[in-house]
């Protein structure tokens, strides 16, 4: 949908009308940079012949590369009440503003024609906001590219297909969701686990959150950044083939396929980015063979990797609305979560499909004059389950950001793979409308009513074949709920199980609170039984399938001293063993009969990498590990919604028996 013009009315409109005139020099300057989104886009280029020399980077920006959703919440207080108000014409819409640099909007706060309102915020404050709206970090655009590394790769040899030889291929390794790595291509077993060594650690320049999980095929392993650049590397040795600078970050986990674009047969990388942009590159050189922008309203993104199937990209679209649509200059809420499909050879939008049917309409003006609107929110976190047997797609929604909360909000969906109509859906929890900074005296009356428990649905489904032949779609819940459906009988409930063996307890959304030990990001599927690491402490629990029986949970110890250690990021399988990443930044190898641990190594300090880029590692938070050829990898960094210098990371790390 296209972003709507906003009004505002009363005390709002004079204000805003009075701020016009240094709105108007701002305009001025930042409509100069209508280009900027074309120079943000790496030229085409082949990788580095093996002569080729490493030269110094730029001097990258010193300033803070944390807190996006913080970022946010400032522009929306200080910014909304011109960008986007029709009585101020000439302040470019925030639409317009997501194209311009970091950089740009920085210096229009600090010695530009803005001044005068960025002197009312701290440097930290316009850092922040500059990074938050144009969706990359401040001084990463130079940096980050790959001539400025050391270990280029000697030669670029063509591909096998990805499915030649052992790989981990999107975000569960199969259209399945199941996270499992059969025990011939993973090439490690629980005996392997105490001879395994870091084989190498590549460095992402000026990166603070390494949170696009890595992709092996053919031999390669490509990983995506919060700057916005992609990066192909050796799987064997971490040396690197090349890099791609995306118009914004990149979170989510690649897609590699072999088809047929631009009249001939490759191998085709597939994602999006954090301002809903989707591309297809050619997976041996790094080239652009096409990007698409598939969504308008300018607070939309893609965060969870995309389905492919046959020709189709299935994009999930989240948002950043909810996090801060309390401030009385927002118009709240227009984001809508949705499914986008799209031809993976052309990258043509076949069909959108919003997880609310209902578009968001006028409703009333809160207390400040500023036209709000309903009904809001869904946000698709998580990467569809591929069902060809029903032509369907599945996949989780979030909870609603306007009230009364839409009956498809908290839900289990069912999307036609052919034209994107609602096959079913099932609501886990009713009534959830929330929005971030609604608690105690910072609640607005942009908050809905009631806030509700923000217990949407992250976790990616999962697709499951029992021996008998019956098949279930497993999902888990922010409160710590396990649901299994009938794909066959339109949805139907099979089981509900709560892993945590307690009710999840309702906090206020507050800083450095936690609302429950539950199930973040998806676990996986080993033989009979699904796994999932919990959050606050939780550990590890196993259902198994069939029944939903709750086998054991049993908590997790590591050495890192740091108490209630949360386990967000998804379960990874193979046989007899599980991997979780900890917020301690610890990996935890466990047994699949008994959850014992059977190895960990602690990624939270420095590294030295073959890039030579200084690397730290973090949390782990959506990242989860993958396994491969005989290799585990996994990025460690995770600040998205975390606190402290030790959660942020940007290291990439390989493992191999030593």
């Amino acid at each position: 949908m296209r972003m709507a013009r906003y009004g505002l009315a009363g005390g709002a409109a004079n204000d805003a009308v009075r701020g016009a005139a240094r709105m108007v020099v701002l305009s001025a300057l930042l409509l100069l940079a209508g280009t900027l989104a074309a120079q943000a886009q790496s030229p085409d280029k082949t990788p580095v012949a093996p002569a080729a020399r490493t030269t110094s980077a730029p001097k990258p920006d010193k300033g803070l590369t944390a807190g996006t959703e913080q970022g946010f919440a400032i522009f929306q207080n200080t910014c909304l009440s011109c960008h986007g108000n029709p009585n101020v014409k000439q302040a470019p819409l925030p639409a317009v503003l997501r194209s311009f640099s970091p950089e740009r909007i920085y210096k229009a706060l600090t010695d530009g024609p803005m001044k005068a309102v960025g002197a009312n915020l701290s440097d930290v404050q316009r850092r922040l906001v500059a990074q938050a709206v144009a969706g990359r970090l401040l001084g990463t655009s130079p940096q980050g590219d790959y001539q400025y590394m050391a270990d280029h790769c000697a030669a670029n040899p063509a591909m096998a297909a990805p499915s030649a030889g052992p790989g981990w291929n999107g975000w569960g390794n199969n259209r399945n969701n199941t996270r499992f790595q059969p025990r011939a291509a993973a090439g490690l077993s629980a005996r392997d686990l105490p001879r395994l060594k870091v084989k190498w650690a590549f460095g992402l320049p000026n990166s603070t959150s390494a949170y696009s999980e890595p992709v092996v095929a053919s031999g390669r392993v490509f990983i995506g950044s919060d700057t916005g650049y992609v990066y192909s590397v050796d799987a064997r040795t971490g040396c690197v083939y090349w890099s791609f600078l995306a118009q914004a970050g990149v979170r989510n986990a690649l897609r590699i396929e072999s088809i047929a674009v631009q009249g001939r047969r490759r191998n085709v990388a597939l994602f999006g980015d954090l301002k809903a942009n989707v591309y297809a590159l050619d997976a041996r050189t790094g080239k652009q063979l096409w990007s698409t922008h598939v969504e308008q309203q300018y607070t939309d993104r893609v965060t969870a990797p995309p389905a492919y199937y046959d020709g189709k990209l299935f994009v999930p679209i989240s948002s950043w609305e909810e996090f801060s649509a309390a401030s009385l200059d927002y118009p709240c809420c227009t984001s809508v979560g949705e499914i986008v499909a799209m031809d993976a050879h052309t990258g043509k939008v076949l069909w959108h499909t919003y997880v609310i049917p209902q578009r968001p309409q006028p409703t009333r003006r809160n207390s400040k004059g500023v036209q709000q609107y309903a009904p809001a929110g869904g946000s698709v976190w998580n990467t569809p389950v591929v069902d060809p047997l029903r032509h369907a797609i599945y996949f989780g929604t979030g909870d609603a950001t306007t009230d009364p909360a839409a009956a498809t909000s908290d839900s289990v969906m069912a999307l036609s793979m052919k034209d994107g109509h609602m096959l079913w859906h099932y609501q886990i929890t009713s009534g959830d409308a929330f929005l971030g900074g609604c608690y105690g005296d910072s609640a607005t009356d942009n908050c809905p009513q009631t806030e509700g428990p923000d217990w949407d649905v992250p976790a990616s489904p999962i697709l499951y074949r029992l021996p008998n032949g019956h098949r279930l779609i497993v999902v888990g819940t922010k409160p710590g709920d396990v649901l299994a459906f009938d794909p066959d009988h339109d949805g139907q409930l099979v089981w509900r199980t709560n892993v945590t063996g307690k009710l999840a307890q309702r906090l206020p959304f507050g800083p450095g609170q936690f609302r429950q030990t539950g199930i973040q990001w998806g676990g996986a599927v080993d033989g009979s039984n699904v796994y999932y690491g919990l959050k606050v402490g939780g550990g590890l629990a196993a259902i198994r399938i069939a029944d939903g029986m709750r086998l054991w949970q049993v908590p997790i110890h590591t050495d890192s001293g740091e108490q209630r250690v949360g386990y967000d990021s998804p379960a990874t399988a193979i046989p007899g063993v599980i991997f979780l990443g900890g917020s301690d930044g610890s990996i935890v190898a466990a047994s699949s009969r008994n959850g014992q641990v059977l190895w960990s190594y602690q990624t939270n300090r420095a590294f030295d990498t073959v890039n030579r880029v200084p690397a730290h590692g973090g949390a782990m938070g959506s990242q989860g590990v993958t396994v491969a050829g005989g290799m585990l990898f996994v990025g460690s960094g995770y600040s998205v919604g975390q606190s402290g210098a030790a959660h942020s990371g940007n290291v990439v790390l390989a493992f191999a028996p030593g």
